[in-house]
Formats: C-alpha cells, structure tokens, sequence
C-alpha cells in the first residue's frame, strides 16, 4: 500500500510530506457551470434577486472558498495564495452561467484542489441565491483546465484547446 501517496504502510490516511519539495511559482484554472431559468437569470442580469447582487456575493465566496480549501478537503495542505481571481460569463442565450477560477501561489504543492473549490463553491453560492425563483437549477461540467508548475509541470485538460 505504500504505492498510494495518501496512505501509510498500513494503509491508514496519511498527508503528504512536502517538506522536500521545491518553492515553486504555482496556478490553477477551473471551470463549472450553472443552469437556470429565464425568470432567475433575468433576476441575475438585472441585479434584481432579492437576496442581492448575485454574481458579487458568488465572487466573494469562491474567493473565500478556496482560501479555505485545506479546512475543507482532507489532507489538503494549507496554501498561502497570492491570487484568487473568480469570474463569470452569464450566457442568457442558454441559460447558464460559466463560472471560472484562476488561483496562484509560490507553494510545494498545487492549487488544482483551491480552483476546483472556488468554482463549487461560487455555483453552489449561485444556487442558493437563486433557489427560490428556480429550485430545479443545475450545476455541472466542474473540472480542472490547466495547472503550472511543480515537479509534474504543465498539464491541460484533454478536451482544452
């Protein structure tokens, strides 16, 4: 069982030790989206919600979500960020709202986990303000685009361009 990173040799969970690891300038992208209906994403474009502006408060708890991210996923080692930027494209169109993440810091680790986190957290933000206008909401395609960085290197997802 040592093979697995998160477990010891008696296969019980285990944090990584990264105490040997190199500084190294760390980012993250990730992406997810919100469905809505015509009635919640009017409320959304003309900032009437009752609950207030929407995209702001969603923002704010992405950004707050993934400074949080080692409180929430176990394991996860604590990152101090230098840059969380959070920002949505609200496509009236379809319905939906395209929520991404760019998270940075100078880390031993990545910040995939950070950017993930941001992004759930902003739809489910999204959902909550939004849930009394349209209860059947749906968030989706949450996932991981790129990282830089780190003895791994550059990684895209497979379906970026």
């Amino acid at each position: 069982m040592t093979s697995l990173t998160h477990l010891d040799a008696a296969g019980a969970a285990n944090m990584v030790d990264v105490a040997e690891k190199k500084v190294t300038s760390r980012v993250a992208t990730a992406e997810g989206k919100i469905s809505l209906n015509a009635k919640a994403m009017s409320e959304v474009l003309s900032q009437q919600n009752k609950k207030g502006d929407v995209i702001s408060v969603a923002r704010i708890a992405g950004i707050m979500a993934a400074k949080q991210t080692s409180t929430l996923i176990p394991l996860c080692h604590t990152l101090l960020l230098s840059k969380v930027k959070i920002e949505f494209d609200v496509q009236p169109h379809n319905g939906q709202i395209l929520v991404s993440s760019m998270v940075k810091c100078e880390g031993k680790t990545g910040v995939e986990m950070e950017a993930l986190t941001a992004v759930s957290v902003a739809c489910l933000t999204l959902f909550d303000m939004c849930k009394a206008v349209d209860p059947n909401m749906i968030i989706s395609d949450i996932k991981a685009l790129t990282k830089q960085g780190g003895k791994s290197g550059d990684w895209q997802h497979k379906n970026e361009t």
